[in-house]
């Protein structure tokens, strides 16, 4: 069975959107990633910020690129649950991560903030939360 029609035949949520829209939206998220993410590894290359502020970020990423082959190469919904509950968490704790260093920092510095990448990331971390409640509920409703 291809992954189509394996997808398109698991019990899902009324409140479950249409397969149309997320293209369009992993298309602005990853522009969103790229430019925050690449700024925050610049800075842990060019020695701006500490690498254990960037490890999180790394991890997200890693995490995120595993989530469509364990789902839909696997397909396995179970696995799947289990990698974006490690996508929003390593999501959570890099915005954290850079939000509490980027205020330690301009505590008597005059440095500049790292918040704007905080706030632009809001978009995907509510999606990611929204895809969350999704993904357990397909894994529950398929069990």
């Amino acid at each position: 069975m291809n992954t189509y029609n394996w997808y398109s035949q698991l019990i899902k949520p009324t409140w479950a959107l249409p397969g149309w829209i997320f293209g369009p939206v992993w298309t602005v998220l990853y522009a969103i990633i790229a430019v925050t993410f690449g700024t925050v590894f610049y800075k842990a290359f060019t020695k701006e910020i500490p690498w254990i502020v960037a490890l999180p970020f790394a991890l997200n990423l890693l995490f995120n690129f595993a989530f469509t082959p364990i789902q839909f190469g696997l397909k396995n919904n179970l696995l799947a649950s289990v990698d974006i509950l490690l996508i929003l968490g390593t999501l959570v704790w890099a915005l954290l991560a850079l939000y509490f260093f980027g205020q330690k920092i301009l505590v008597g510095t005059g440095a500049s903030s790292y918040a704007w990448i905080v706030y632009a990331n809001i978009p995907y971390l509510l999606w990611v939360s929204f895809a969350t409640v999704l993904q357990l509920t397909i894994t529950y409703l398929n069990a």
